[in-house]
């Protein structure tokens, strides 16, 4: 007869030494029928399979606390798991739908000055599209221009120097000529921001040349500032105010703006600096362009004259810019009649 495999319960039993039977072989055992059998006999028989040796129930018990404290365990384990997830979903909240921000693209300092060139060329095309020719901007806004002509000069750089003092930027109408001497001015002019208009290479009557020498005047003080690191000159100033109609065409194939002016301080002839202050305030209001000079002669007096004259504006809310910068925020009206020849010639 096959005996029963307790193994399944708790191997580690069958190290232990068997129990001793309290019987002796030769004792007799007492069935409930009353029959008498010996031990060895009852072996041979079909009675129910013999208690295992270190006791059946024992290790039964010794099986089922060790699954319960397993059991107690896991369940241990999973409680604390569950609270530590839960604390960190406290701590740390979950979004199932992150919000994103939009972020604003940072501009540097370069890609800023070259966005505000374009929009300021943007605007001298659309003055354009209208009038080839302006003597002021417009009405609506607190800002103006001051231009200064004839430079570069010996003054030049000093001049630049008291601008920049003053936080202000102009604009030069400079002689192609003059670069081969006080080109340093320009530079100056170059890296302060200010803005270089065409005056000319030699400064002449522009209305007693031909069409050629017209053109040949514009293009090489044009071709000097490029060289110069300078951007393209898109303003063309007349010397002495003088201009014809072939000026016009010749301007139109370079896609130069006419620059005229509304205010003349005349500070070429050395009127004095409180003169020249007095001049250039007395016309000061939205949209004027007020007409000085770097160049061609003793410029002292006109940089001694500035402080004055950027306090006085400021005093009455009116804010000197660029021409260009003045196209963009204040243009002249349209429909205006074109200037007129100013030398008389």
């Amino acid at each position: 007869m096959t005996r029963w495999d307790w193994t399944w319960e708790d191997r580690s039993q069958t190290s232990q030494p068997p129990a001793v039977d309290s019987e002796t072989p030769d004792q007799k055992r007492e069935d409930p029928a009353g029959n008498v059998s010996t031990h060895e006999h009852s072996a041979q028989t079909s009675a129910p399979p013999p208690t295992p040796r270190g006791g059946g129930s024992s290790n039964r018990a010794v099986i089922v606390r060790r699954r319960r404290t397993g059991a107690g365990l896991l369940a241990i384990l999973v409680v604390a798991l569950i609270a530590a997830l839960a604390a960190h979903g406290s701590s740390s909240p979950q979004h199932k739908h992150p919000i994103k921000r939009a972020t604003v693209p940072v501009q540097s300092a370069a890609e800023r000055a070259q966005a505000t060139a374009k929009a300021e060329q943007n605007a001298i095309n659309s003055v354009l599209a209208y009038t080839p020719a302006i003597s002021s901007g417009g009405s609506k806004g607190n800002e103006l221009a001051l231009t200064f002509d004839d430079g570069p000069g010996p003054y030049t750089q000093q001049l630049v120097a008291t601008l920049n003092k003053l936080h202000v930027h102009a604009t030069f109408f400079a002689i192609g000529s003059q670069e081969q001497y006080f080109s340093a001015g320009t530079v100056d002019e170059i890296k302060s921001g200010d803005v270089i208009g065409d005056h000319t290479e030699t400064h002449p009557m522009m209305a007693t040349l031909s069409a050629h020498d017209q053109y040949e005047e514009l293009f090489e003080q044009i071709a000097r500032i490029e060289l110069l690191g300078g951007e393209r000159p898109r303003l063309f100033r007349p010397p002495y105010g003088s201009f014809n109609a072939t000026t016009f065409r010749e301007l139109h194939h370079l896609h130069l703006l006419m620059v005229l002016w509304s205010v003349d301080t005349s500070d070429y002839t050395l009127p004095g600096v409180g003169t020249i202050v007095q001049s250039a305030l007395a016309g000061a209001k939205p949209g004027a362009i007020i007409l000085m000079h770097d160049g061609g002669g003793d410029r002292s007096e006109t940089i001694a004259a500035l402080p004055a004259i950027v306090a006085g504006l400021r005093k009455r809310g009116l804010h000197p810019v660029t021409i260009p910068r003045l196209m963009m925020d204040d243009p002249p009206p349209h429909g205006l009649p074109l200037p007129t020849n100013l030398s008389g010639d």
